[in-house]
């Protein structure tokens, strides 16, 4: 009977294994938004907390300021476990907002997961479309990228493996960084040679093409123009990630909800397209029945997670 059961362990024991290290199934979405605040009013559907103490084992850097800008001290937020002893890759978080709020520290979850997995993360604070207009997000952002890799030896800090992530209007700016980092006009302004090429775009459910009929028409992209599109539909394509993809740009990670009512989902169906003409390694995770900021349900955020350590560990080189 004993040597039975060890056959049997023995047998059972891979099958156990390789169910373990399955991809997790893409969470069953709502046939509408209404569905999903009836879901999330009845208590079936679990939202992440987005304010918790920082634990024990990570230490934070908070408030850094990166940059002075019309009397206004510009910030960052940067953490690591604790633990940590050699350079790591850098994960940037972009937070969203319209271009028009939000806060750096809407990501802290991220933050905190990733930093407990090995990473370097951080978090930017950037000038909305009330103090200026397009490009001085994107020049605020890739000031702190600069700064960051300035600054990399007293923070751990692989400045040759950096990832830029951001959902909605921090995903535009994901890929605004990501793709525009040849482009002179987009550099900052201090006079720094140091480069704002990062190695790894990831765009959560972000606006690609600003030049599209339902973009232009949109409040938030005209603020962040500051013209209609018919006084100047030329500043519509500068802001439009889409106009500069070429085949050099970093590997893409995607993700979007089909019943996303801010950013339609077809925004990046066509960055999907572009990119893979462009021969620019993506993945596209298109998650039906899912809206905006889907990723701030606990089983998508699982979700995410899970490609997103994939993508990581393929396209950055951890040490």
């Amino acid at each position: 009977m004993k040597k039975f059961w060890i056959l049997f362990l023995l047998l059972i024991t891979p099958v156990i294994l390789f169910s373990q290290n399955e991809p997790p199934e893409m969470p069953d979405g709502y046939s509408s938004m209404t569905t999903m605040k009836i879901a999330y009013f009845f208590g079936t559907l679990d939202l992440l907390e987005k304010d918790f103490p920082v634990p024990d084992d990570v230490k934070e850097f908070k408030d850094i300021v990166y940059k002075t800008v019309d009397s206004t001290n510009l910030k960052l937020d940067i953490y690591h476990s604790k633990n940590i002893s050699e350079a790591a890759p850098l994960l940037l978080f972009i937070h969203g907002g319209a271009w028009k709020k939000g806060d750096k520290h809407d990501y802290l979850l991220y933050l905190i997961d990733y930093a407990r997995k090995g990473y370097i993360t951080a978090t930017v604070q950037y000038r909305f479309t009330d103090k200026v207009k397009f490009p001085g997000q994107l020049l605020d952002v890739n000031s702190a990228i600069v700064w960051l890799k300035e600054h990399a030896n007293e923070y751990h800090i692989d400045n040759k493996n950096i990832a830029v992530i951001g959902g909605s209007a921090g995903g535009h700016l994901s890929m605004m960084v990501g793709y525009t980092s040849d482009i002179p006009e987009f550099k900052p302004t201090n006079g720094s040679l140091v480069s704002t090429k990062v190695q790894v775009v990831l765009d959560l459910y972000g606006p690609a093409d600003l030049t599209t009929e339902y973009a232009r028409g949109v409040s938030s992209v005209k603020a962040l123009i500051g013209k209609d599109y018919s006084e100047a539909p030329e500043l519509y394509e500068k802001a439009s990630p889409v106009t500069y993809i070429t085949k050099d740009d970093p590997p893409t990670l995607i993700f979007h909800g089909t019943i996303d009512d801010l950013v339609p989902v077809e925004q990046s169906d066509t960055l999907k397209v572009m990119l893979e003409k462009a021969g620019v390694p993506v993945e596209y995770h298109r998650l039906e029945g899912w809206p905006h900021t889907m990723d701030l349900a606990v089983e998508v955020n699982e979700y995410c997670q899970y490609y997103m350590d994939k993508f990581f560990e393929k396209y950055l080189h951890k040490n």
